[in-house]
């Protein structure tokens, strides 16, 4: 009787195994061929929905075949963190962008590209509080997290449409993904310098814009002025549309 859990465990282990990866994995003994297939089936088909409603643009890049081999992968070799289906697919985008070989250079960015949206989406936060007649040169600043500025090496908002790039774009792509209080997630094309202005505002807040735009510009060898106009403007514009706003006080 003492054996009873551990060879209970030692087959349930068995069985989940073989679920994900029936060609590596031999079947419990003594387990109906017939009842193993329709759970493969249910298991492998459930993931592979999950996913492919998420990322229609890379099903329709790689096609249905393509996509479900690299899910059928995923499948085999990722042991999920997550109990929850709500958070597969960011640990879906993870697994790509550490597979040392994908079916289409593109591919991780373009998995990440789109999840946004649904993270975005989902996101339990609330946009900033209107902060009307505020100076963003002179103000503490921090960024909304509602406001996502992201850079890739592939012109990803291109990819899947019949003139789609088949190699990376010259200069980086910058993107700010933002969900608006209406609650739709909206996307818009900005310069790399520009996401890296609030990429740094989110993840040093507190100073005021004039301090990003000098430190952004000695990162880049230009003079600590040198963004000083065009970064007023941008940084007034971002203000306007709820991108940014004051810091919290400190406490």
């Amino acid at each position: 009787m003492t054996d009873a859990p551990a060879r209970l465990h030692a087959q349930q282990r068995a069985f989940t195994a073989h679920l994900r990866d029936p060609d590596h994995n031999a079947a419990p003994d003594g387990m109906d061929a017939r009842r193993l297939g329709i759970y493969q089936r249910l298991v492998f088909n459930t993931l592979l929905g999950l996913l492919g409603n998420g990322s229609p643009v890379c099903v329709q890049l790689l096609g249905e075949a393509a996509w479900a081999t690299l899910v059928r992968r995923f499948l085999a070799g990722h042991p999920a963190q997550t109990p929850l289906f709500t958070e597969l697919a960011a640990e879906f985008v993870q697994w790509l962008h550490h597979q040392a070989a994908l079916p289409h250079p593109a591919l991780a960015e373009l998995a990440h590209y789109e999840w946004v949206e649904t993270a975005l989406y989902q996101l339990d936060a609330q946009p900033l509080p209107p902060s009307p007649g505020i100076d963003p040169m002179h103000a503490a600043l921090q960024r909304s997290p509602l406001a996502w500025p992201l850079i890739y090496h592939w012109p990803v908002h291109q990819l899947g449409t019949d003139d789609a790039p088949s190699q990376p774009a010259p200069e980086p792509t910058g993107l700010l993904v933002r969900r608006d209080p209406d609650g739709q997630v909206r996307f818009a094309m900005i310069s790399p310098m520009a996401a890296q202005l609030l990429e740094q505002i989110g993840q040093h807040p507190g100073s005021t814009g004039a301090t990003y735009l000098q430190q952004l510009a000695q990162a880049h060898g230009m003079a600590a002025d040198a963004l000083r106009l065009p970064g007023a403007a941008l940084l007034r514009q971002f203000h306007d549309n709820g991108v940014i706003g004051p810091a919290a006080p400190a406490t």
